[in-house]
């Protein structure tokens, strides 16, 4: 595995980090979340060869380290999620798809297109997942802290 990917991946996320305006303190660490889910995708797409649970499992990664980071500095989930996500969302799957169908490719577009969808809907659910686990966590939280000993 190329740790240089992972410095990369971390640097274009602070890029769109900045772009979507995210607040300064949250910048860096909405960076980290992405590169770790960079690095889970990594090491999922290499031990696994499913490019579809690779993004899964990265982009869960990215929505618990939100969920934390969220907490930790009492800002939106979304703000670590959202640029943490980018290195995953299968841009090139669904260019190649087009280029496919332009090229009158329909056979091979297919094949592409519909594994970009699968990732895309892999990603959606990961972030859904790791959002409904951080719900159940706080409401676990708020119930220890209600019930007296």
């Amino acid at each position: 595995m190329n740790l240089l990917t992972i410095l990369y991946a971390f640097i274009s996320i602070v890029g769109f980090a900045v772009l979507f305006n995210i607040p300064r303190k949250a910048i860096l660490l909405s960076g980290i979340a992405g590169a770790l889910g960079w690095f889970v995708y990594l090491i999922f797409r290499t031990s696994l060869a499913s490019n579809i649970f690779a993004s899964f499992a990265g982009a869960f990664v990215v929505g618990i380290m939100g969920e934390i980071f969220a907490r930790y500095k009492k800002q939106p989930a979304t703000i670590f999620v959202v640029p943490g996500i980018i290195p995953l969302v299968p841009g090139y799957g669904l260019y190649y798809a087009m280029l496919k169908i332009l090229e009158k490719n329909y056979q091979e577009a297919v094949g592409v297109g519909f594994e970009a969808i699968l990732v895309a809907i892999a990603i959606a659910s990961a972030v859904i997942m790791s959002t409904s686990c951080g719900r159940i966590y706080r409401r676990r939280l708020k119930l220890r802290t209600k019930v007296p000993h």
